[in-house]
């Protein structure tokens, strides 16, 4: 079962334009999603945490459900998107890692490093993305404990928000 389907949009943010993030947006492009861009990818000359913060915020409105970092190592943007409630984002290295940070932690910004991501990996990262559903039970419960342990230290999710975007005549929405 995917959890994302093709025409849906991602937003993307990334700290330097590199061929990973090249390939990365012409592989989703090309699967037909619509890619919110942010950083590097579009001429912004924007510190990670910054794009982190941009990529992160987006997400944790619920106003794009999924989003993708990129930053050398992948470590910094992780740890700067999760400081916005309601954000999981993981740093997924391998296939393995990102079907278990999607179905166990209901992971919904994906993490990869500039650094050490082939584009061979990144599509077949990608692949298990989209792929793996969330998991339920124990998974949910678990995830939901994660939530308690936002709001018991002050950290208030964020109310669905609903948002209407036009039509764009590619599929980059440069923000």
């Amino acid at each position: 079962m995917k959890r994302s389907a093709p025409g849906k949009s991602i937003t993307i943010g990334s700290d330097e334009c590199t061929h990973l993030t090249d390939f990365i947006l012409q592989y989703l492009g090309g699967k037909g999603f619509q890619l919110e861009l942010y950083g590097a990818s579009i001429g912004e000359s924007t510190p990670w945490p910054e794009v982190a913060e941009k990529v992160a915020e987006r997400v944790a409105s619920r106003k794009i459900s999924e989003g993708i970092l990129f930053c050398w190592t992948g470590t910094g943007v992780s740890i700067a998107a999760n400081k916005l409630p309601g954000i999981r984002a993981a740093l997924c290295p391998d296939v393995a890692t990102t079907r278990e940070a999607r179905q166990w932690n209901h992971a919904n910004v994906l993490v990869m490093g500039l650094r050490p991501t082939s584009e061979l990996l990144a599509g077949e990262i990608l692949d298990a993305w989209f792929a793996t559903p969330f998991g339920r039970g124990e998974d949910a419960e678990n995830v939901s404990r994660v939530t308690q342990l936002e709001v018991k230290y002050g950290i208030k999710p964020r109310r669905k928000k609903r948002a209407s975007f036009p039509e764009n005549r590619n599929n980059y929405r440069r923000f």
